[in-house]
């Protein structure tokens, strides 16, 4: 693997502090950083209430492509090239080591190249300190893979989660869906944030006695109810009218353009994006030609706190999404009292399950999505209503559902190194 940049982990002396604490290693690309600091949130909010729920020890290691330049110019490369080495979030120490990737041709030697850089982090953990009970790995190609791999050259077992894409998109190429089912059986747990997700899961081969659901939470705290007109006027929003919101980035799978054919069916309404991503330009034409262009803006990606409010001015959150795991927006949403306009993808009637929390489009078309709106914009719930829709959806159950397949995956010892499935229990 020539050309691999791996991250030279000298790092402070960090004794373990408590003996019987589980020592919990987070390996997968998606986690935030400085130069991404929304990129695989949930994953950081889920170890965040996993340290809340146990005694827990905790690492991650968040490997990066190597790439030698921060101009803007290069986009998301210019990130991967501003991402930290070492950082500390939270109270847990994040590395990024790097690894090649070759654009288009790399595929199927990432996971490879992943594992060596996360090795080599490993290692450095280990000579300061600590030595993992269990890999828990986010994502499963390349992710998932290069974690299994891992788990083979170090002995320790390992869980997958299964975010949506992974499974949805990826695992329809041949080569790639081998990989991932050959790694669910050397896992200890395979985890799938939606119930839909978990059917995809066995669709494709892995075990059935492997899986089981561990959604997403939503952190009813952070997420509330705010006065209407206070969060438009913090959001900048000039509109006394019916507000419409897309969260999430600007991609073709999200669905928006059928987000702004909608509002061309509807008169009094406004539309804001939330989001950044390459189909910028075609959305912002797209919303010109179907003569909405004056009520359609668009703004860049938000930290939570600012996207509270996001929620909070809007009377509905729209979310035409194509592909789906588990949609956190659609969560964070009505945790704020904003109810639902959704397509029908992944583990959506998982979360709006009734007239308070809003409507599931059945038919993916701006004519249904039109009228969905409009009907609930015509007889609104409650906004108590739509936030207790989220209530029971919160963090509590699932930290200590995640505390407890960790806990068994390190009680059960060293990964499988034979290729056999072992998480059957």
């Amino acid at each position: 693997m020539g050309g691999i940049v791996l991250v030279n982990a000298r790092l402070p002396e960090s004794p373990r502090k408590d003996e019987s604490a589980l020592r919990v290693l987070v390996f997968s690309s998606l986690y935030p950083s400085p130069a991404r600091p929304r990129h695989g949130i949930f994953v950081e909010t889920r170890l965040r209430k996993i340290r809340a729920a146990g005694n827990v020890a905790v690492r991650v290691v968040a490997p990066v492509p190597w790439f030698p330049i921060r101009h803007p110019a290069f986009g998301r490369y210019a990130e991967f090239a501003a991402t930290p080495r070492r950082e500390e979030r939270d109270g847990i120490e994040v590395l990024h080591p790097r690894y090649a990737m070759l654009p288009k041709l790399g595929v199927a030697s990432q996971p490879y190249a992943m594992a060596l850089a996360g090795m080599h982090a490993l290692r450095g953990l280990e000579r300061n300190g600590f030595d993992c009970d269990v890999i828990d790995a986010h994502y499963f190609y390349p992710d998932g893979v290069a974690a299994g791999i891992l788990a083979r050259w170090t002995g320790k077992p390992f869980v997958v989660t299964a975010r949506g894409s992974d499974l949805n998109v990826l695992a329809r190429e041949p080569a790639i869906r081998a990989r991932i089912v050959e790694a669910a059986g050397r896992a200890r747990r395979v985890l799938c944030v939606s119930a839909a997700l978990r059917e995809r899961a066995l669709e494709i081969g892995i075990q059935e006695s492997c899986v089981e659901v561990s959604r997403n939470g939503v952190d009813t705290i952070v997420f509330d109810v705010r006065d209407r007109a206070d969060s438009r006027r913090r959001l900048g929003v000039e509109w006394s009218g019916p507000l419409l919101i897309c969260v999430g980035n600007l991609v073709s799978e999200k669905g928006h353009d059928l987000a702004i054919e909608a509002l061309s069916r509807l008169q009094c309404c406004r539309l804001v994006l939330v989001g950044d991503g390459p189909r910028r330009p075609h959305l912002e034409a797209l919303a010109t030609r179907c003569g909405v262009g004056d009520r359609v803006s668009f703004m860049r990606s938000m930290p939570q706190q600012a996207l509270v409010d996001a929620y909070a001015a809007a009377d509905v959150l729209v979310h035409p999404s194509l592909r789906e795991g588990w949609p956190n927006v659609v969560l964070e949403a009505l945790a704020c009292g904003t109810p639902v306009v959704a397509t029908l993808a992944g583990g959506i009637r998982e979360i709006v399950r009734d007239a308070a929390s809003g409507i599931v489009v059945e038919d993916r078309s701006a004519e249904s999505l039109a009228r969905a709106i409009d009907s609930l914009l015509a007889a609104p719930p409650a906004r108590e209503s739509v936030r207790q829709c989220a209530m029971s959806l919160g963090w509590s159950g699932v930290a200590r559902q995640c505390l407890r397949v960790l806990a068994d995956a390190a009680r059960a010892g060293a990964t499988n190194t034979t290729g056999n499935a072992r998480c059957a229990t």
